[in-house]
């Protein structure tokens, strides 16, 4: 039963693949229960609206004497109009050189507002080309500084950690970081939390929030809810276009006006993106717990049996603490792989297990800590040896910037 069970697991729908199909049923009822209650929602006031306008319509025939294929094709002509950017009280030309470069800033940064878009052909086949390296390099430039962000946010939380020693009387006053720190037994066992890395992201992207919203309150006139909705609208690059900031004809102190917003929206941007990627990191390790709690349920005996033997250095949520003390005391029973094999039963090595069951959190852990005392030195030759090695993406940057990913590390 054992062996017929490890088959099924070895089998096409391995781990990743189980994963991967998990989120995606789970993403599928997320988008069905979001279309409910949006449904629910909006739908009565659009049907609403929806009898006002053909009760102001029929009115404004009956009174005025005009048929209502002549109303509805005079407002057909009106509707292109506000499409081409054109508006009945004054608005900023469209076009000109703020206007063009806060459009292309809307287009690399895949923001996309929709209020601006290119009328002429020539323009439309330029931005599909003009997009297609700008959108790229943007990604490139948000994904260096989700780098950046995570190693000064480990390096300060390194520094507030020391402090605490220090305080506590087990740092002595005049340590320095270096090769000391490898005595320094409560700073080798100390990981920095990914959880708090996302509150401290989650926190700086509230007050970015709070103080644009504030911006746009007094500059725009929306209240503050329509701002705080307009800020994390654009912000996540979903960008709607229902509200589109610095678009009126003239501003007080425009200059400095724009200049914060382009400030807001950049920061904003780059933060939430951080955010982002941090909080995909806790969703994957709650589907690798997920996934673990569905192994080996349809094996009774295999499932009785890996729970008595239990699988050394897996880690899951809530259990890593608890393993801690027997992951240490196996390591110095079992020196080779061979006894690990006997013991276990297991088909492949302890050490093979460990480095192929390890979970993004934890990982995300350990190398926050190496952020904060410096990379050693064979990590960094091998990132020159092969630069696809680590992987492409704010995921792998994740998992190789802030976690170790192989057995060298």
């Amino acid at each position: 039963a054992a062996g017929s069970c490890r088959r099924r697991r070895l089998a096409p729908l391995n781990e990743d693949n189980g994963r991967f199909l998990l989120l995606a049923a789970l993403i599928a009822a997320y988008l069905s229960a979001g279309a409910t209650v949006f449904s629910a929602l909006e739908s009565p006031s659009e049907a609403a609206a929806q009898l006002r306008w053909n009760r102001t319509l029929h009115n404004f025939s009956r009174i005025f004497n005009i048929s209502l294929p002549e109303l509805r094709a005079f407002l057909r002509s009106y509707e292109a109009a506000m499409a081409a950017g054109i508006r009945v009280d004054a608005l900023r030309p469209r076009w000109d050189f703020p206007g063009a470069f806060y459009f292309v800033g809307t287009v690399v940064s895949t923001i996309g507002f929709g209020m601006t878009t290119p009328a002429t052909v020539a323009g439309k086949v330029f931005l599909i080309v003009y997009g297609l390296f700008g959108c790229a390099g943007t990604i490139l430039f948000f994904n260096l500084f989700l780098e950046r962000i995570i190693s000064l946010l480990a390096f300060i939380m390194k520094a507030c950690h020391e402090r605490q020693l220090r305080r506590s009387g087990l740092l002595p006053p005049n340590f320095r970081r270096g090769p000391a720190m490898a005595g320094v037994g409560s700073l080798v066992g100390w990981k920095p939390s990914v959880y708090h890395v996302m509150l401290i992201l989650g926190i700086f992207a509230i007050t970015l929030s709070c103080c644009a919203s504030a911006m746009y309150t007094a500059v725009e006139g929306w209240n503050y809810v329509d701002s705080l909705y307009y800020c994390f609208v654009t912000f996540s690059t979903i960008g709607f276009g229902d509200l589109v900031s610095s678009q009126n004809a003239a501003y007080q102190n425009q200059g400095l006006y724009r200049f914060g917003n382009f400030i807001f929206i950049l920061m904003g941007v780059c933060c939430i993106y951080s955010l982002f990627n941090v909080i995909s990191i806790v969703i994957k390790q709650v589907l690798n717990w997920v996934l673990k709690k569905f192994e080996c349920r349809c094996c009774p005996k295999c499932h009785k049996s890996s729970a008595r033997l239990g699988r050394r250095n897996a880690i899951t949520p809530g259990a890593r603490l608890r393993r801690h003390n027997i992951s240490m005391d196996a390591d110095g029973q079992y020196d080779s792989d061979t006894e690990g094999r006997r013991l276990s039963g297991e088909m492949i090595s302890m050490r093979e297990l460990t480095a192929s069951n390890k979970v993004s959190l934890a990982i995300l852990q350990k190398q926050l800590s190496e952020t904060a005392n410096g990379y050693p030195r064979n990590v960094c030759i091998n990132t020159r040896q092969n630069g696809f090695s680590a992987g492409v993406g704010a995921l792998a940057i994740m998992n190789n910037r802030l976690a170790e990913t192989s057995d060298s590390r």
